[in-house]
């Protein structure tokens, strides 16, 4: 009896810790130079890359929501489509549709705060450690999405259209975050604000970095290999989730473990 409340207690996202944090940063990079390599190494343009990526998107959500408890590594896999499917969205609707990043953000934020409050109007709460029913997983993956897009977008507004460049735009994303840090332990706001508000910022810096290593010299890049650059990233998650054990976060009525991880 004991561990079946035990497992009810149980998220099936990972706990946040540091550990999560670097690997989302490396997980949104990779989404980056993944989806600039479809979509312009092989030419494949933001429509065709945005459907096979949501594809493989929808593929890695049926089995996240099929399975029973927390799998570290389906877990990032569906991040990981996640945000190149962002990518690819962001792009698709910034430059092929014409709205601009200014238009493409503006969008993408009502759309993600349109999920978080159906959210919250259903179940209370908007906190990760709640994510234990498919009800609530399919809130989580829609906000996850959302809040992938929308990164790229902001990435690309603040490095293009805010004339930051992209060394300028990580470093702002960068102190943002750092900001964030300050906040979560120097106060009592709310954990589950800036767990999404990290979120959010993650990947835009992730964007940033990733636009940096790909895109040519005159543009402000390194003009590295899109292809090579993912490989390396990607080895990099997979070495994190071989050495370093993460385990499930746990639900919102454990108060401690809600204080110190979201």
């Amino acid at each position: 009896m004991e561990n079946t409340l035990k497992k009810l207690k149980m998220s099936k996202v990972p706990e946040v810790t540091l550990v999560f944090w670097i690997i989302k940063i490396l997980a949104t990079t990779l989404g980056e130079t993944g989806g600039d390599s479809v979509t312009m190494t092989l030419n494949w343009g933001y429509l065709i890359g945005t459907s096979i990526f949501a594809s493989i998107l929808v593929g890695l959500f049926i089995a996240q929501i099929s399975v029973k408890k927390f799998h570290p590594f389906l877990y990032w896999a569906t991040i990981v489509a996640s945000t190149t499917f962002g990518t690819t969205m962001a792009d698709f609707a910034d430059r092929s549709l014409g709205i601009g990043y200014t238009g493409g953000s503006t969008l993408l934020f009502v759309c993600l705060m349109s999920v978080l409050g159906l959210w919250y109007r259903s179940q209370g709460t908007i906190s990760v450690n709640t994510v234990n029913t498919p009800r609530v997983e399919a809130f989580y993956w829609a906000a996850i999405t959302f809040s992938q897009t929308l990164g790229t977008a902001l990435g690309d507004w603040a490095a293009d259209t805010g004339g930051l460049g992209y060394e300028g735009g990580a470093l702002v994303f960068g102190a943002g975050l750092a900001v964030i840090a300050g906040l979560y332990f120097g106060t009592n706001i709310s954990r589950v604000l800036l767990f999404w508000t990290a979120f959010i910022l993650t990947r835009p810096l992730g964007a940033t970095v990733g636009d940096f290593l790909d895109k040519p010299v005159d543009h402000g890049g390194l003009a590295l290999s899109r292809p090579l650059a993912s490989v390396v990233i990607a080895v990099i998650i997979l070495g994190c989730l071989l050495v370093i054990s993460q385990k499930a976060g746990q639900h919102l009525g454990r108060r401690k473990s809600k204080t110190r991880t979201v």
